[in-house]
């Protein structure tokens, strides 16, 4: 063997080793797709609610209580209102928009804090009186239980995270969020 065909059967060996690690690494467990609710009737939905619990993120994280969201429709979007109660006392609030997804029947939307970047908002359950709601995105880093009172029943919350856990999210990744007193 000569000296370029030493060189060029070297090169392919390296290249193709790189090539294997490369892919190696970028192996990752695939998610099954996550299923939304059907349909969702966004002027029931519209209103008050009280985040039960969560899946701890950074964007919340100064969050220590009283964490709630409104929302209320306006023209094409829906207006979002986060507000929650800071360690020291005070209140926080986020301002931002939802817009509905075409071909979803309102179940997913994408939602913005900091326009233009949109983050996924879908509704994986929801009590049909409109009284609770399993919100996440189909990557299962974020998830919240939101509800039309600070608390739900033991029963009811165990239901919906039973409902999480077939979607493919760890039961124990969400936490409590504290509602010791309402906000007007």
């Amino acid at each position: 063997m000569n000296t370029i065909q030493f060189l060029q059967r070297s090169t392919l060996i390296a290249a193709s080793l790189a090539m294997g690690l490369l892919l190696s690494a970028c192996k990752t467990t695939p998610q099954a797709p996550m299923a939304t609710v059907s349909a969702v009737d966004l002027a029931r939905y519209q209103g008050k609610w009280y985040e039960v619990a969560i899946i701890p993120n950074s964007f919340q994280s100064m969050c220590v209580a009283d964490t709630q969201a409104q929302y209320t429709a306006d023209g094409d979007v829906i207006r979002v209102v986060n507000r929650c109660r800071k360690i020291d006392g005070s209140l926080e609030q986020a301002s931002g928009v939802a817009k509905i997804v075409e071909g979803t029947n309102n179940s997913k939307l994408r939602v913005s804090f900091f326009r233009p970047f949109y983050g996924n908002y879908w509704i994986l359950d929801l009590d049909a009186d409109y009284q609770w709601v399993l919100v996440g995105e189909p990557g299962r880093k974020y998830g919240w239980i939101l509800s039309r009172t600070p608390t739900l029943p033991p029963e009811v919350l165990n239901r919906i995270l039973d409902k999480a856990v077939s979607l493919g999210y760890e039961r124990s990744a969400f936490r409590n969020s504290p509602q010791p007193s309402p906000l007007n």
